[in-house]
């Protein structure tokens, strides 16, 4: 986020200050212009509609609510968030009351105003087509074996033919059945049946995929989700690790996403700049018209045509 200058910066205090008072006034606010409230509208000021997507999107660019997040009157950020926008309604419709929209100045604050929405919109749509799940779980797989390069586990493992078979054991481990009872009655993987599944210590970038992956999305002494491989379907359980384990999916994902969505603005933004004809200040001769009054001199000190010089 841009740091607010200080006239910006005033006028959101003063917005704040007097939430509690616009807040008392909500109905009177909402109501008088007689208009319906409809389900997707969160009020009406002077007959404007704001909807509850404004509101969402203005608690997201908050940071009270994460993106895509369910949010709605029954959230308890909605009313603070709606009373803040319908102050900054209320505002804007007396700035055009007065005209003050109409000064060349506004029109280009304005101006620049709807170009940073334009890029902010970009970069929403950059987000949702580019920064997807796979691309997520890609990098995620080249987190994991950086993080792991000196890591050592001790695993153990059940390996069985089905999904199906996979997930009603996990059930069972769920509820308590001892993990080395389970691998001894069910585990296909005759080396390390007979010792309730144990797989040693190894270190997981050894390993084929998706062992890596899962390893490092397991926490120490827990289960993992069951997943499949060549071999067929496993469940592991992490007993021990030699080295600090890394991190979740789930706690690199704002990492990720982050990373994912500056490398997409970045290469947009290169080509855009190739193909784009910016010719800045230095670049460009300027014309007599433009360049700035030359200060009148004094005629006493102005030179005079060798004509008009006078002879002895």
């Amino acid at each position: 986020m841009q740091r607010a200058n200080t006239p910006m910066a005033l006028i959101s205090a003063i917005l704040l200050a007097i939430t509690g008072v616009s807040a008392c006034s909500e109905q009177a606010s909402t109501l008088s212009s007689g208009r319906q409230v409809d389900a997707a509208t969160a009020a009406l000021v002077n007959g404007e509609p704001i909807y509850i997507s404004d509101v969402e999107l203005e608690a997201t660019g908050q940071g009270r609510i994460e993106p895509n997040t369910p949010f709605g009157p029954d959230h308890p950020d909605f009313q603070p968030v709606l009373d803040q926008l319908i102050d900054q309604r209320l505002f804007a419709q007396e700035a055009v009351r007065r005209g003050l929209d109409l000064d060349t100045s506004a029109r280009r604050r304005l101006e620049a105003g709807r170009e940073r929405l334009l890029g902010n919109i970009l970069v929403e749509n950059l987000v949702a087509s580019e920064v997807t799940e796979a691309a997520i779980d890609e990098m995620y797989a080249e987190q994991v074996k950086l993080q792991q390069l000196d890591d050592e586990v001790r695993l153990r493992h059940i390996l069985v033919d089905t999904e199906e078979k996979a997930k009603s054991i996990h059930l069972e481990l769920q509820n308590g059945r001892a993990f080395t009872e389970a691998a001894f009655e069910y585990s296909g993987d005759i080396r390390t049946r007979l010792d309730g599944g144990d797989f040693g210590w190894v270190a997981p970038n050894d390993m084929l995929e998706p062992f890596p992956e899962i390893i490092g999305d397991t926490k120490t002494g827990s289960l993992s989700e069951p997943f499949e491989s060549e071999q067929g379907w496993h469940i592991l359980r992490v007993d021990e690790r030699r080295t600090r384990p890394p991190k979740t999916k789930e706690e690199m994902r704002p990492e990720i996403i982050t990373f994912l969505t500056f490398t997409q603005i970045s290469d947009v933004l290169h080509d855009l700049r190739n193909n784009a004809d910016i010719r800045q200040r230095d670049e460009v001769t300027a014309s007599p018209a433009a360049q700035p009054d030359t200060p009148a001199q004094d005629p006493a000190e102005a030179p005079t045509d060798a004509s008009e010089t006078p002879t002895e």
